[in-house]
């Protein structure tokens, strides 16, 4: 930054000394072309306009660098400042050359009343002109001080094309970015506090259902074999749903602070499907569902986590299943796609809402018709699944229309 800073200063010093030769080539120039005059008048008046031009300079350097404008109590002094210091570098480059050509102190006199008129005009033109420049500042500070104080709806208009039409702009978009992440923050905690009380609801469910089993076995009031047996795969069925709400709440903890550890081996994607259809079948059958999958000849050897990206399929096809009518079909694809496998679970359930499709993987979100609030996991079987797909390097989507849904992932074929 200093470094960028002292580019600057060099490039405006540069520039300034190149503008004053470029003036005085062309005075001296202009007084020849128009005036012809004899060479010793010519000599004499470049003489006299360059010893000008270096006090000029001189001054105008000296205020530049004693920083004139950034010991200003505010913008409006300091350029009221540089256009006195200009009307007063003016008014003593005329006046020396009137001095030098009027030999009428009658003249000379009138020319200075008038120089100082001018200047005097310049002045009070400058105060006008900097007022609308100021305005244009003094709007942009105000609209900053109240996104400080956290209205974050507040906008400044953005007139004109220069540069602070240009920071208008920029503080306009900074605005609207402020506003949509806290709209996204509070969105998010309002999810956050929700799912909390899903998770709370889901813990106490199956944690209540087990207490009362073991109270009743306790107390004796079960003596019948075949009922005592019922209640135990009950309990045995609510401590496997409380230990997978347990291990999601885990996964997604590990995938949110960026810990999820990834195991890769070669795996043959048609040995991942082979056992994925043998798992849920016996399911698909109780529901009334076919499940069938295929995987493309050229697919061969995929690199990949095995145990994360069987969770991510058990996610999806569970989903499927439950959410496909009798008789409904769930199938699996995976097929060869450039670089990258590419795995499709595709139903024709009832689908999902369009309006919850953009936030479907969120996580804490959960769609109006909740259809893929999984038993036991509040809800975190998708996001888990994106975690694991681009933990990765690959992209997980998903496509929905009434009595189709078709979700995928793509993961390299190699790392």
């Amino acid at each position: 930054m200093q470094n960028n800073s002292i580019r600057i200063n060099i490039s405006s010093t540069v520039r300034f000394i190149l503008a004053l030769l470029f003036i005085l080539v062309f005075s001296v120039g202009g007084f020849y072309i128009i005036l012809r005059p004899p060479l010793d008048e010519v000599w004499l008046i470049s003489g006299f306009l360059l010893i000008t031009t270096v006090i000029s300079a001189v001054a105008g350097y000296a205020a530049y660098r004693l920083g004139w404008m950034n010991r200003s109590p505010n913008i409006r002094t300091a350029l009221l400042g540089s256009y006195a210091l200009a009307s007063i570098l003016t008014f003593f480059n005329v006046w020396l050359t009137a001095r030098l050509m009027f030999t009428d102190e009658h003249d000379l006199l009138l020319g200075t009343i008038l120089l100082l008129f001018a200047g005097a005009i310049a002045m009070a033109l400058g105060y006008l002109l900097s007022s609308s420049f100021l305005d244009r500042i003094s709007s942009l500070d105000q609209a900053a001080k109240k996104i400080a104080n956290g209205n974050l709806s507040i906008r400044v208009p953005v007139e004109g094309r220069d540069e602070l039409a240009d920071l208008s702009e920029t503080f306009n978009q900074m605005a609207s970015q402020l506003q949509d992440a806290a709209d996204k923050r509070m969105h998010l905690e309002s999810l956050r506090k929700e799912l909390i009380a899903w998770i709370g609801h889901d813990l106490q469910t199956p944690l209540a259902s087990i207490s009362a089993i073991i109270e009743a076995l306790a107390d004796g009031m079960v003596d019948d074999p075949a009922t005592e047996m019922r209640y135990l795969q009950t309990a045995k069925k609510n401590i496997a749903a409380l230990s997978h709400l347990i291990d999601d709440l885990f996964q997604m903890a590990q995938i949110d602070a960026g810990g999820l550890r990834l195991n890769f081996s070669s795996v043959t994607m048609s040995d991942l499907i082979s056992d994925i259809l043998v798992s849920f079948s016996q399911r698909a059958e109780q529901e009334g569902v076919i499940i069938r999958g295929s995987v493309d000849p050229d697919l061969e050897m995929v690199q990949m986590d095995i145990q994360r990206i069987s969770r991510v399929l058990n996610n999806l096809v569970d989903n499927a299943i439950r959410h496909s009518p009798e008789g409904g079909i769930v199938e699996i694809h995976a097929n060869r796609s450039g670089r990258f496998a590419l795995v499709e679970v595709v139903d024709n359930g009832e689908g999902i809402p369009n309006e919850d499709l953009p936030n479907i993987f969120d996580l804490f979100y959960r769609g109006k018709k909740k259809r893929y609030e999984s038993n036991g996991s509040a809800g975190l079987g998708l996001p888990i699944s994106k975690g694991i797909v681009e933990a990765h390097g690959g992209i997980i989507d998903v496509q929905s229309e009434p009595g189709r849904t078709r979700f995928s992932f793509k993961i390299p074929l190699e790392r």
